[in-house]
C-alpha cells in the first residue's frame, strides 16, 4: 500500500514558499505597529507643525513621568506578587502531596477566565464605601463614616494586586511544566549531599525553572502594560490610558504614538534585561518528564498550609469575583435573557472561534517554517509576529484603521462599495496582530519537543515537508495546537480596547456592553454580560487546566 506523500515545492524563484508566507504574515502583523511608530519622527497630524522630538520633550515635561512611574509600580507589583503566587503554587503541586492537590492543579488556572476589568468592577462594588465589606465593618464596630482608614482598591497598588491575581496563571503554567520536567536524578543527587527541600528548591529546581518562569512573567507584564479597562475604571494614569487620552480626548496622533513607543521600549528593555542577566548560563533538565518522578507527602500541618497558600489565589482571583457578580445580578434583578443578549453571546463566540482557528493555522505555518529553514530572516519574521502582544489593542486598532481608511477612500473614488475600516475583517485582523504570539509560543513549544531524528527518519522514507507535517508532527503536535487555540479564544472573548475601537456600527460584544454599563456606574446591569464572559471563558480554561493536570499537554 502506498503511503500518502504531500510535497511542498522547494523554491518559488529564490525564496522558499514557507519563508515567503512568513514574510507576508510578518508584513501584515508589523504594518499597524510601524504605521503608528512612524509618527515619532514626523510633525503632528493636526496642523500644529510640531516635530516628533519636540512632542516627546513636551510629554516628558508634563505627563510622561507620571505615566511611567505608575506603569512601573504596577508592573513591579505584578512581577513580584505574581512570581510568589505562580512559582510557589507550581512548586507545591509539582513536588508535594497535600490535601486538595488534585483540585488545585487545575483550579489555579481558573483566573485566566477572569478579565481584569471584570475583577475591577466586582471588587470596586465589594470594597467601596457603600459596599458590603465597609458597611459590615461599620455596623460591627460602630465606626463613623470617614473616622477610619480603609485601603483604596481604586489606586496604583490596588491595580497591581488585581493584575497579579488574574495574571499569575501565566507564570504558574510555565513554571509547573518546568518543575515537572526536571530530572529526578538531580534532586536525588542533592539529597545524597544532605540538601533539604528548601535549599534544593533554590539551588536546583528554581534555576531549572527560571527561563519558563521568566517567560510567564514577561507574558503577565505585557498583559498588564497593555490593559486599558481596569486602569481606566480605577482612574489610574498609565501609559495605556495616556494613549487613549492623547488619541481620543486631544486628537493628538503624534503624542499617542510616542507614548505607545515608550510602552514598546519598556517591555523590550525588560525582556532584554532578563536575558542579559542569564548571560551564557544554560538551564537543562536532562531526562525530561518521567513516570517515576515522585512527590513527597507533606506533614499534616504543612500540608494544610500548602493547601491554604494555593486556595487564596483561586478564591481571590476567581471564586470571590464570581460570587460578587452573582450577588449583583440577584440584588439588582437584572437577569434579562432576550434576543439582544443572545446576539451578544453569538458575536463574542463567533469572533473568538474564527480568530482562534486562523491563529493556529498561521502559527503552525510559522513554527514549521522556522523548524525547516532556521534562517535569520525566518527568525526575524517570527519575532515580528510576536511583537503585537506587547502593544495595546487600541494602538493596533489605530494602526489598522488609518491605512484601511485611506484604502477605502481610494476604492470608493473608483466606485467600490465595500468598506474595510470598521468591518469584521478589520476586527479579526486586529485580534490576530494582538494574539498571534499566544498561539505561536504554544505551537513552537510543541515542535521543539519533537526530536529532529524523527524528521530525518521521515525524509529517509521519502516523506516531503507536507507529508511529514501531517503524518509525523500533527499527531504529536495537536495538544499544543489545541492549547494555543484555546488561549487565543479566551483572550478574544475578554478583549476590550480593539473591539471598542474597530467594531462595526451596531455590532457589540459582551466585553463592549460590560465596559459601557460599568463606565456609567451601572454595575448591576453590567454583572450579567460580565458573568457570561467569565462562564464562556471558563469552559476552555477548565478543559485546558484538566488536560495539563493529567499531563496530556
Amino acid at each position: 500500500m502506498s503511503s500518502l506523500s504531500i510535497h511542498f515545492p522547494r523554491q518559488v524563484g529564490a525564496i522558499h514558499p514557507l519563508l515567503l508566507a512568513s514574510l507576508v504574515v510578518a508584513f501584515l502583523v508589523g504594518a499597524p505597529i510601524v504605521g503608528v511608530l512612524s509618527n515619532l519622527l514626523i510633525g503632528g497630524a493636526d496642523g500644529a507643525g510640531e516635530s516628533g522630538a519636540s512632542t516627546m520633550v513636551h510629554l516628558w515635561d508634563t505627563v510622561l513621568p507620571e505615566y511611567l512611574f505608575n506603569s512601573f509600580v504596577i508592573a513591579a507589583i505584578v512581577a513580584v506578587l505574581g512570581s510568589i503566587i505562580g512559582v510557589g503554587c507550581a512548586w507545591l503541586v509539582a513536588a508535594f502531596d497535600f490535601p486538595g492537590k488534585r483540585i488545585f492543579e487545575w483550579a489555579l488556572v481558573l483566573p485566566l477566565a477572569m478579565p481584569a476589568y471584570v475583577v475591577a468592577y466586582a471588587y470596586t462594588d465589594f470594597l467601596q464605601f457603600s459596599g458590603p465589606v465597609q458597611s459590615s465593618l461599620r455596623a460591627l464596630f460602630g465606626w463613623q463614616p470617614h473616622a477610619y482608614w480603609f485601603p483604596q482598591i481604586r489606586s496604583v497598588g490596588g491595580a497591581g494586586v488585581l493584575f497579579a491575581l488574574v495574571l499569575y496563571p501565566y507564570i504558574y503554567l510555565l513554571a509547573r511544566n518546568a518543575f515537572l520536567e526536571r530530572s529526578p536524578r538531580m534532586l536525588d543527587a542533592a539529597r545524597t549531599l544532605g540538601v533539604g527541600p528548601w535549599r534544593a528548591f533554590f539551588s536546583v529546581s528554581l534555576p531549572l525553572a527560571r527561563p519558563a518562569a521568566a517567560a510567564g512573567i514577561a507574558l503577565a507584564l505585557m498583559e498588564t502594560l497593555a490593559d486599558y479597562g481596569a486602569v481606566a475604571y480605577f482612574g489610574v494614569p498609565t501609559l495605556t490610558t495616556g494613549i487613549y487620552k492623547s488619541w481620543y480626548a486631544f486628537s493628538d496622533r503624534t503624542a499617542a504614538a510616542q507614548i505607545a513607543a515608550v510602552l514598546l521600549i519598556t517591555v523590550t528593555v525588560l525582556m532584554l534585561l532578563e536575558q542579559k542577566s542569564r548571560g551564557r548560563a544554560r538551564y537543562y533538565a536532562a531526562g525530561g518528564r518521567t513516570s517515576g518522578q515522585l512527590t513527597r507527602p507533606l506533614p499534616s500541618r504543612q500540608g494544610w498550609l500548602a493547601a491554604l497558600f494555593c486556595a487564596v489565589p483561586v478564591l481571590a482571583g476567581f471564586l470571590l469575583p464570581l460570587l460578587i457578580l452573582v450577588r449583583l445580578i440577584v440584588r439588582e434583578d437584572t437577569l434579562a435573557l432576550g434576543t439582544r443578549y443572545f446576539s451578544l453571546v453569538q458575536n463574542s463566540v463567533t469572533l473568538g472561534g474564527v480568530t482562534a482557528l486562523l491563529a493556529v493555522l498561521i502559527c503552525v505555518l510559522l513554527a514549521y517554517a522556522a523548524r525547516v529553514s532556521k534562517s535569520r530572516l525566518q527568525a526575524a519574521c517570527n519575532r515580528v509576529v510576536t511583537m503585537g502582544y506587547a502593544v495595546p489593542g487600541a494602538v493596533i486598532a489605530v494602526g489598522i484603521l488609518i491605512p484601511l481608511s485611506r484604502l477605502d477612500d481610494w476604492t470608493s473614488a473608483r466606485g467600490a462599495t465595500f468598506m474595510l475600516a470598521g468591518s469584521l475583517v478589520a476586527l479579526i485582523y486586529a485580534y490576530l496582530v494582538r494574539f498571534l504570539a499566544v498561539s505561536y509560543h504554544g505551537v513552537q513549544a510543541g515542535l521543539v519537543k519533537i526530536t529532529p531524528a524523527m524528521d530525518a527518519s521521515a525524509r529517509s522514507l521519502g516523506h516531503g515537508l507536507g507529508s511529514m507535517l501531517l503524518r509525523v508532527h500533527a499527531p504529536l503536535l495537536w495538544r499544543s495546537v489545541l492549547t494555543g487555540g484555546l488561549l487565543v479564544f479566551v483572550d478574544v472573548i475578554k478583549e476590550l480596547p480593539a473591539t471598542l475601537t474597530i467594531r462595526p456600527f451596531n455590532f457589540d460584544t459582551l466585553a463592549v456592553i460590560t465596559h459601557q454599563l460599568a463606565s456609567d456606574e451601572r454595575l448591576g446591569e453590567a454583572a450579567l454580560p460580565a458573568l457570561t464572559i467569565v462562564l464562556i471563558a471558563t469552559i476552555p480554561v477548565i478543559i485546558l487546566a484538566r488536560a495539563i493536570a493529567k499531563g496530556d499537554s
